[in-house]
């Protein structure tokens, strides 16, 4: 009959507790402790190490400690075990020590050998403890992550080269982020991610492909070599400024901007040209329902408009206000009253009693306040009177009242570019501001003109809503693909911030629908390349945020809420110190490849209490592939090795071959050419031209 691994405990004994405390464990080890390598453990294995693992014998259970540093200090010669050496005399030895963190407990599942680790100790153990080497099922019990052992991302190198297990729900779920230096691995370790847990769905799955769902923001066009659409293994939708064979073009249409987006983009200022700009968004929005262009068509748009205005006037306080805002408002009805009158005469019936009693309101009005120039404040009961005769007027011409409300001025309904550049123009007209909003009609102009935006952009009835949600988020039961990668890289740098901020809302703003219709939320996971350009701090106080302020609120709302809808955010970058920290405090998961920079390890180092840091010290040495797994898909911090990906799946990221070009061949004696046409090159890019070869991209 076999021992238990208590016990085997003597023959794994290497030293003793000689100092405990809650937060530090020191070891003195045995003279006959391994000094290399311990081979009683199944198999040879590296002791004393730096950042492995070592137990201790507490009540049932055994406390787990991760080993920081190891030090030799000289001691009396210490006695053997079972020998009594009486009459010596005690020398100097150099005896070694090394501490230990308390990491957790382990305990055993049953007699076969099984063991649970679990986070937190609630016993310490006492002076003169032993101190004994893990086993390999021990060590893989502690590293594996959890108990839902469902997704193999790599080995631990500090654990015997245990593999190391996530559960998707954790890594996922609330959110993960993959930082580290260019070129240590990053891509590569995302790439796997998404291709392991597919792998490992797909031999769960009884029939057909796993209902996954992962859309990748690629702004370096890395990841359509990762994943290309032809790809037999993962089926794929690749979409593409310039698609190429089984691609589909990036369609992202105008009328998918949210009246903030196009605020940000247009730099509309707050004051005067944003009124207008969301008067005309709503006017063009609720355009699909209108009947067919006439005179009658004319006057109903417009008392529409009057009618909305008043409103918002009336809410803002503005008629009562302070001086000068109730005079812009007796400036607005004399507009009114002038445009009103000169069409009275092309109606007739009820319409043209009702047009000349709201002239006679706004006359009514307007007349006192002529002849006083420095009282043109007026009542609250005056406005209402005002707005009553205007929408009775509104009515007459076949308007509602649902009409003034628009549920929704952001909500996705099509309309094309010129017609919000008219809507614009009525708009700024109509509230008296059209000489402060020529800059704001230029750059929508310049948008609609640009030749590079005219392949994204897409006319309003080329493209549906159902059909962008499902070719993006993908359909039911995933049975056109389990990836989405959207790549940005031919998307003109002026607007990629704001393009990227639409495709993300919508994912998430779908999705949200989605769970509250249903009463269940559709697992989804948004990848975010090189997220440190596109979630980067700014300023919270600005009136006007920029596009790349707009880009980062977006993802800040997805770090926040995205977890209730299902949305899950894995976030990729170089500098995690640019970061908005709403978005990196809303990751429980952390996947930490080779970091240099001083402001980055600092942020890091905040990331996990005082006595589990000693690992990240080996942020600024840490191999290629290698990475620190810590958080909530990670009972402890452990070090990983990454599993290799063959070179076909991996991101196209690949340093430089300076030396191949400089001498004509790689090292498989293969010829190594660029050949140079600058006259195409320079022909292309005075014309604008945005495309590229394959090789190129």
């Amino acid at each position: 009959m076999s021992r238990t691994p208590f016990e085997l405990a003597g023959s794994f004994r290497v030293g003793t507790v000689e100092f405990v405390a809650p937060d530090e464990i020191r070891v003195s080890l045995d003279i006959e402790a391994p000094e290399s390598h311990a081979l009683n453990t199944g198999g040879p294995r590296p002791f004393p190490r730096v950042n492995g693992y070592l137990l201790i014998p507490v009540d049932e259970a055994f406390l787990v400690g991760q080993v920081e540093w190891v030090i030799v200090e000289p001691a009396p010669f210490p006695k053997r075990r079972g020998l009594q050496d009486f009459g010596l005399v005690d020398l100097p030895y150099p005896l070694r020590r090394l501490r230990l963190n308390p990491m957790g407990t382990l305990r055993a599942k049953s007699a076969a050998g099984e063991f649970s680790f679990r986070r937190g100790t609630d016993a310490l153990p006492s002076i003169g403890a032993p101190v004994l080497l893990p086993t390999d099922s021990q060590l893989g019990s502690i590293v594996e992550c959890g108990e839902k052992k469902r997704v193999c991302i790599g080995t631990s190198p500090v654990a015997n080269d245990a593999k190391v297990y996530v559960d998707p729900d954790r890594l996922f779920g609330r959110h993960l982020a993959v930082l580290g230096n260019t070129g240590s691995g990053k891509s590569c370790t995302v790439a796997g991610l998404i291709r392991w847990s597919l792998e490992a769905a797909k031999q769960t799955c009884s029939d057909g492909p796993p209902n996954a769902r992962f859309i990748i923001l690629d702004p370096n066009g890395e990841y359509s070599h990762a994943f290309p659409a032809d790809d037999p293994t993962v089926k794929t939708r690749v979409f593409k400024v310039k698609p190429g064979n089984g691609e589909k073009p990036l369609k992202v249409p105008l009328w998918f901007w949210n009246s903030a987006e196009w605020c940000s983009f247009t730099q509309a200022s707050a004051k005067t040209q944003r009124p207008a700009l969301i008067h005309a968004l709503r006017w063009v929005r609720e355009g699909l329902t209108e009947p067919a262009p006439d005179t009658c068509h004319e006057m109903w748009r417009f008392l529409r408009t009057l009618v909305t205005i008043i409103r918002a006037e009336k809410n803002a306080g503005t008629p009562w206000g302070q001086f000068p805002r109730p005079k812009s408002f007796f400036e607005k009805l004399e507009k009114w009253k002038t445009a009103l009158e000169s069409e009275i005469d092309s109606f007739d019936g009820d319409q043209k009693t009702r047009l000349q009693k709201l002239v006679e309101k706004i006359e009514s009005l307007c007349a006192p306040r002529r002849k006083q120039h420095a009282h043109y404040d007026f009542i609250h009961s005056e406005v209402e009177e005002l707005l009553a005769e205007t929408s009775t007027a509104h009515s007459a011409f076949g308007g509602s009242e649902s009409e003034t409300f628009p549920a929704d001025v952001d909500a996705p309904r099509p309309f094309e570019g010129a017609s919000l550049v008219r809507a614009l123009e009525a708009s700024a007209e109509m509230l008296g501001v059209l000489e402060h909003v020529d800059t704001l009609l230029v750059r929508i102009r310049a948008l609609l003109a640009d030749a590079r935006m005219k392949p994204i952009m897409d006319r309003a009835t080329d493209t549906t809503l159902e059909g962008w949600l499902t070719d993006c988020i993908g359909m039911e039961g995933a049975e056109n693909g389990c990836v989405s990668v959207l790549d940005l890289s031919l998307v003109p740098s002026d607007v990629v911030h704001i393009i990227t901020a639409v495709i993300a809302r919508m994912v998430f703003e779908a999705l949200q629908r989605y769970a509250k219709l249903n009463g269940k939320p559709l697992p989804t996971v948004l990848v975010m390349e090189e997220a440190h350009t596109f979630i980067k701090r700014y300023k919270e106080d600005l009136d006007s945020p920029d596009a790349a302020a707009v880009c980062c609120q977006v993802f800040d709302r997805i770090a926040r809420e995205g977890r209730k809808f299902g949305l899950g955010l894995v976030l990729s970058s170089q500098r995690p110190s640019e970061l908005s920290p709403t978005v990196l405090s809303q990751c429980n998961t952390f996947l930490l490849h080779r970091i240099s920079n001083d402001r980055d390890q600092e942020l890091v180092h905040r990331l996990v209490p005082d006595n589990l840091r000693g690992l990240l010290r080996d942020l600024p040495s840490l191999p290629s592939q290698h990475a620190i797994l810590l958080g909530w898909a990670s009972e402890l911090p452990v070090l990983v090795k990454m599993h290799d990906l063959p070179e076909s799946q991996r991101p196209r990221s690949d340093d430089p071959d300076f030396w191949d070009v400089w001498t004509g061949k790689n090292e498989k004696g293969e010829i190594v050419k660029r050949e140079i046409d600058w006259k195409t090159v320079a022909e292309a890019w005075q014309q604008g031209s945005t495309e590229r070869s394959e090789e190129e991209s």
